[in-house]
C-alpha cells in the first residue's frame, strides 16, 4: 500500500534509508526533528510503501512552489520489482500537480545503476548540460554512506 508520508512512519522510514547501499544519511537533515521539518513545509507529497506491516520504499518529495524535488527514493531489495517504486512516484508526482508544480528533479548517485535504470526506464530525463553545486551551510550535518 503506498500512502502519504507523515512523521509516525519515521522510525520505519530511517530503517529502511540504513538499509539501502549506497544512501547518503545527513545528520541533521535526516533527523526526525529535520524530517519533520520537512513534512511540515510538504504535508502531502512525500510518499511511503508499506508492506506485510512494515515500510519496505519512501521518498521525500517537496517543492518551492515553482520545482519538485525528489529525496531519498528507494525500495527494499526484498520488495523490488514488483511496481511499488513506480507507484510512489506516480502519488509523488500526483500530489505536486494539485500544487500546480509542473517539472520535478532528483539527484541520484552516479554509482547507483539500479537507481539510474529506474529512472530511466520510467522515462526521465538525464541531463547532461548542467553542473550540480552545492554550498554547505552546517558542518555538522556530516553525510554518512552505507555500505557501497
Amino acid at each position: 500500500m503506498v500512502r502519504i508520508m507523515t512523521i509516525e512512519d519515521y522510525d520505519g522510514v530511517y530503517a529502511l534509508w540504513t538499509k539501502i547501499r549506497g544512501f547518503g544519511l545527513r545528520s541533521v537533515d535526516d533527523s526526525r526533528e529535520g524530517v519533520e521539518r520537512f513534512l511540515k513545509r510538504n504535508p502531502t507529497t512525500s510518499v511511503v510503501a508499506v508492506e506485510d506491516g512494515k515500510v519496505v520504499g519512501s521518498i521525500l518529495c517537496g517543492h518551492d512552489g515553482r520545482r519538485g524535488c525528489l529525496y531519498h527514493v528507494c525500495v527494499d531489495e526484498d520488495y523490488r520489482r514488483r511496481g511499488i517504486g513506480r507507484a510512489m512516484v506516480g502519488m509523488a508526482m500526483e500530489a505536486l500537480k494539485k500544487e500546480e508544480v509542473s517539472k520535478v528533479s532528483l539527484i541520484a548517485f552516479t554509482k547507483n545503476d539500479i537507481g539510474n535504470a529506474f529512472w530511466n526506464t520510467i522515462g526521465w530525463t538525464r541531463r547532461l548540460d548542467l553542473n550540480y553545486y552545492d554550498f554547505i551551510l552546517n558542518e555538522k550535518n556530516i553525510t554518512a554512506f552505507i555500505g557501497q
